[in-house]
Order: structure tokens, then C-alpha cells, then sequence
């Protein structure tokens, strides 16, 4: 099964995403790793940066994967030869090509407002062209299957229009991610049924929360190529989410669409793309995600102990993952000890240690700490408890100035004061609000001693109130995740002053971060 994915061509389509040269190049080399059979990486007629890229990534010597640059066909009545698409195609200078084309009579009408024997003229002779200059052609048929339920012999006659001007894949294109799953089958059957013997793909959106589905569906159809991003990033409601497809494919369903033992690199992959398109991977993604072998609930902890498939449908080690018991009021004892018993695996369930950390756990979420969450300022707290911490720094003191009229992202003034191994050290800085230029001033003061947290930025920030009733002196939790490309820590903070609540968790995230340098140190 060949897998191509799009993260850097139609994922760069989604709201929120821009992506670099240089991110794509490392994006590049990321999907290379894991070993996905093409990487449609951009349209070399559509911008300079796109063309630029595809002239770097030439330089790039791939182990897995092959190179594809994506176009559309001719533009109608214009001779092959001239039209600046296809000859910007043959510049990015990649041995395949995907070229998209009308495969629904209501596009061609009114869109494209042209004949339907000129739009598969244009279809035909785009696919001759790149044939004869030596390119491997996938055709991708757009809007093929609301096109197919609109007019079918206008859809299928694309694709015999493509097939005879050489295409190797005909790629039916879900582009509104419109098709449900019955009707999804009954399409790629009859098209199967009309090309028997044709390489066949499919590239689906997820409009209708199907995209994963659908594709999974035509892999046991027997469909040739799955297209995607690896992220589901994408338009609209995004793209078929590779990582889960990939996983269902291989680990379920016993297609090879990745080298067999590049599996175990799916969420460390998945954390990198996310982390280079600086978004948060969502803690519910299968497979990959946070949450994707988080166990709350106290019986369903202990199931998993006893007997790990109860309630976990593969091993998350298999995909790189991690198990993670989310510790809180309803949890229990044993999720608790299994994270104590990962610094200290001496304590046992019953001793002294662990009920007093399991009483200042529920003490301090009285107070409105959420630990399944923060799950560094669990470890620190447990090390605390056990004789397992020793503080990086001591924060002597802080001020904070807030200021207006403000200059945007400089609004707020903080000076620090640490002491670390009896040195001190002040510092300040300026920042878009008082949490930020304190999160400055601390981390630069500290620079000096840990150069490593020049690498450390925040990924997110939340803040909940827990006691609306007591307006601006209400109690608020903060939560925060910091990342440095490698690690990624939660840390909570609770207090009635917002910028304590912060000060805290920040506190927790830097000590974090120092204690897991010294571990990777040894």
C-alpha cells in the first residue's frame, strides 16, 4: 500500500498553518524517516517559495520516499506546451507528479465554464505531456465522487481521459468530504469493476467526519495509494489523518504501508510535525495522542494493570506511546503508586509515603490543583514527598509593573531575583502582559546557569476561575505546557492572584525541565 502524504501541500491549506522553506524541509525529512511511500510537497506554480523549496529538496538525498510536486492540468485553450502549470511542474524537476482535474460536469459549467470535451482534452493531453517528459502521473480526479452521483459517465469518462493520456494512479477525490461510507463502497466498487487492472487511490476530506473511514475502506477494497496529511491537517475540517490510517492499516488490518519497524516512530513523529507547525496535538488523537492510553477512572486503572488489553486495544509501546494513569479524586491508590513507583520503585501501596502523598494530593485538590493535567507537577510533588528533589534555584523575589497607554507586546515590566548555588542573579524584562514578562525575566536569569532553557518556550496557557462567586478575588487555576522540542511538560499553579497561580507553574515547568536534562545528561 502506498501512502502519500500532503501535510506540506494541502495541509499548509489549513487555518492557522504557514509553513517555511525551512519548516518544510524538516517536515520533509521527518515523513522520510518514517518511511511514506510519496510526499506531495507543494505547487511550484502557485508561489516562489514553493518552487524555491523543490529546488533545495532536489539536493536532499531520501531513504523512503519519493518527491512529488503538484499541479493542475492545462488551463483550457491553451496549448500543453505553453501552459506555465505544466512547465513550472517540469522545473520542480521530481520524478512523479499529481495534477488535479475536473471530474464533475457542474465544475466544469461553472467554474471552470468550459466544454466537457475540452475539459477532457485538457485532462488527456496534461497527462501525455508529463508521460512524455519522463514523469510517473497521478491523477487526481476532483470532486469525483459528488461528480459521480451528479452525472456518472461525465466522472468516469475523467478518468478514461487520464488513463489514456498515461496516468499510472487515478485518484478518486472526495473534495467536499461529502460520501458516507455505504455510498463511499458502492462508488469504488463500480469504478473498480470499470478498471480492473488500473492502479487506483483515493484522497479524502473530512467534512463529514469520515476521512479516516473511508480510506481505511478502500485499502481493503483494494485501492493502490491512500492520500493524506499526517496530522489530518488540511481545509475546512482537514484532510484523512494518516496517523491513525497507517495504524489501522498495519497494526489491524496487516497492510504494509511503512517500513515495519518504523511504527514504533508514529508519535514521536506526530509530536515533531506538530511541533514544527506550532499547534497542539490533540491529547485525544488515536494512536498518538496524550490521552490515546490515559486511564482515569480507579477500576479501569486496575483492569489495565491485571491485564493490559481490557482496556487498551494494542500496546501503546508498539506506536511509541506511553501509558499514563491520570491521577485525581476518583483514580485510586494504584494509579497513584504506579507513578510513585517510577521514581522510587521501592514504595509499596500501603506505606507511609504513599498515603501522605495520596492525603496532600487530595488536600490540594480541595484547594483547586488538577493533576491529570499537570502531570510534571505530579512528579515534582511525588519527589518532594520521597526525597527525590533538589530545588535548581530559589526565586528570592519579584516585581511587576503594568503600564498604559501600552505599546503592543510590551505592556508590562518584571525584575527577578534568584539565587542559585549561592550566587544570585537579577534580572528584567519586558513583556505583552505581566505573566510574560515575568516568564522572561525568570527564564533569562537563569540562562546564565542552565543554558538549556534557551531552548524551552510555552505551547500553552490556561486559565480557569474556580469560584466565579467571588468575582475578581476568586480562586484560578493555571495551566501551563512548555516544550523543548524533545520533551514536553504540564504544570498547574492555584491562588487567588493570577500571576502567583502562573508563577508557580512556570516554577514547576523550569524544574521539570532541569531534573529530565540531568536524567538524558546520564
Amino acid at each position: 500500500m502506498d501512502i502519500l502524504d500532503s501535510t506540506l501541500r494541502d495541509g499548509a491549506q489549513s487555518e492557522g498553518i504557514s509553513f517555511s522553506v525551512e519548516d518544510k524541509l524538516s517536515i520533509l525529512k521527518i515523513l522520510d524517516n518514517i518511511g511514506v511511500s510519496f510526499i506531495e510537497a507543494g505547487n511550484p506554480a502557485s508561489n516562489p517559495k514553493d518552487l524555491d523549496f523543490f529546488t533545495r529538496a532536489n539536493t536532499i538525498k531520501l531513504k523512503h520516499s519519493k518527491l512529488v510536486a503538484f499541479g493542475s492540468t492545462r488551463r483550457k485553450n491553451v496549448n500543453v506546451n505553453d501552459d506555465i502549470n505544466l512547465k513550472a511542474l517540469l522545473k520542480a524537476d521530481t520524478d512523479t507528479v499529481v495534477i488535479f482535474g475536473k471530474s464533475s460536469s457542474i465544475h466544469v459549467d461553472n467554474i471552470i465554464c468550459t466544454t466537457p470535451q475540452e475539459n477532457f482534452n485538457m485532462i488527456e493531453q496534461s497527462c501525455k505531456f508529463l508521460k512524455d517528459n519522463g514523469k510517473k502521473v497521478f491523477f487526481d480526479a476532483e470532486h469525483f465522487f459528488d461528480g459521480y452521483i451528479n452525472n456518472k459517465d461525465f466522472a468516469i469518462q475523467s478518468l478514461k481521459s487520464a488513463l489514456k493520456g498515461g496516468a499510472d494512479c487515478l485518484v478518486l477525490c472526495d473534495t467536499n468530504g461529502s460520501t458516507l461510507p455505504m455510498q463511499f463502497i458502492d462508488i469504488c466498487n463500480d469504478v473498480k469493476t470499470i478498471f480492473p487492472k488500473t492502479p487506483l487511490g483515493v484522497h479524502t476530506h473530512n467534512d463529514s467526519g469520515v476521512a479516516v473511514s473511508n480510506s481505511i475502506i478502500a485499502a481493503q477494497l483494494g485501492f493502490n495509494q491512500i492520500q493524506g496529511t499526517f496530522l489530518g491537517f488540511g481545509e475546512r475540517c482537514g484532510n484523512a489523518n494518516l496517523s491513525t490510517i497507517i495504524a489501522d492499516l498495519q497494526l489491524k488490518l496487516n497492510i504494509r504501508c511503512i517500513p515495519c519497524d518504523n511504527i514504533s516512530m508514529l508519535t514521536k513523529t506526530a509530536r515533531q510535525i506538530a511541533e514544527i507547525s506550532n499547534v497542539s496535538l490533540p491529547k485525544n488523537s488515536p494512536f498518538v495522542g496524550r490521552s490515546a492510553f490515559a486511564h482515569k477512572a480507579g477500576m479501569h486503572a486496575d483492569g489495565v494493570l491485571k491485564l493490559s488489553s481490557s482496556f487498551e486495544h494494542i500496546s501503546p509501546s508498539v506506536v511509541g506511546n506511553n501509558r499514563r494513569f491520570l491521577t485525581s479524586e476518583i483514580s485510586g491508590r494504584t494509579a497513584l503508586l504506579q507513578k510513585i513507583q517510577k521514581i522510587k520503585p521501592e514504595i509499596e501501596k500501603n506505606s507511609p509515603q504513599t498515603i501522605s502523598i495520596l492525603k496532600d494530593l487530595k488536600q490540594l485538590e480541595k484547594i483547586g490543583y488538577q493533576f491529570e493535567g499537570a502531570d510534571s507537577s505530579l512528579e515534582l510533588l511525588i519527589r518532594k514527598h520521597t526525597n527525590k528533589h533538589k530545588p535548581f534555584f530559589k526565586l528570592l523575589n519579584y516585581k511587576i509593573i503594568s503600564e498604559g497607554p501600552t505599546q503592543e507586546y510590551t505592556n508590562a515590566f518584571a525584575m527577578v531575583k534568584v539565587s542559585v548555588h549561592n550566587n544570585t542573579k537579577i534580572m528584567a524584562a519586558e513583556g505583552n502582559g505581566p505573566v510574560n514578562a515575568l516568564d522572561k525575566a525568570l527564564r533569562s536569569a537563569l540562562e546564565s546557569f542552565y543554558p538549556s532553557l534557551s531552548k524551552m518556550h510555552l505551547i500553552d496557557y490556561k486559565v480557569r476561575v474556580m469560584d466565579s462567586n467571588n468575582a475578581t478575588a476568586s480562586t484560578v487555576r493555571v495551566l501551563i505546557s512548555s516544550s523543548d522540542g524533545r520533551i514536553i511538560c504540564n504544570t498547574v499553579g492555584v491562588s487567588s492572584d493570577v500571576v502567583k497561580a502562573s508563577l508557580i507553574a512556570l516554577i514547576d515547568s523550569i524544574e521539570y525541565k532541569l531534573i529530565k536534562d540531568t536524567q538524558f545528561d546520564f
